[in-house]
């Protein structure tokens, strides 16, 4: 979520944007060490913003975290910028 919007106490990552930076922000006792979590996209581009809010959801410790997007447009690269410990999956891959 973008910083402001949650109504609790949060936690936060900064990442890079094409022109700037931008925050993502989590309720902080949103996820527990027990859970598995889904991070799902619509589409992986340059990966900037699922590389922070992947960061974000492995500081809070879950038991497994996979990463899910339905369109991953290849030439953008943004799989390498993804961390090389996340699994991650695309149905279609352009």
């Amino acid at each position: 979520r973008k910083p402001g919007k949650l109504p609790a106490d949060t936690i936060s990552a900064s990442y890079d944007k094409e022109y700037g930076k931008d925050t993502i922000e989590i309720h902080r006792d949103a996820i527990t060490p027990d859970d598995v979590v889904v991070i799902h996209d619509d589409v992986l581009a340059t990966g900037g913003t699922m590389a922070a809010a992947y960061e974000l959801v492995k500081s809070m410790n879950p038991k497994k975290v996979y990463i899910n997007f339905i369109v991953e447009l290849s030439a953008l690269n943004g799989r390498a910028n993804l961390p090389a410990d996340a699994e991650v999956s695309s149905l279609l891959v352009y």
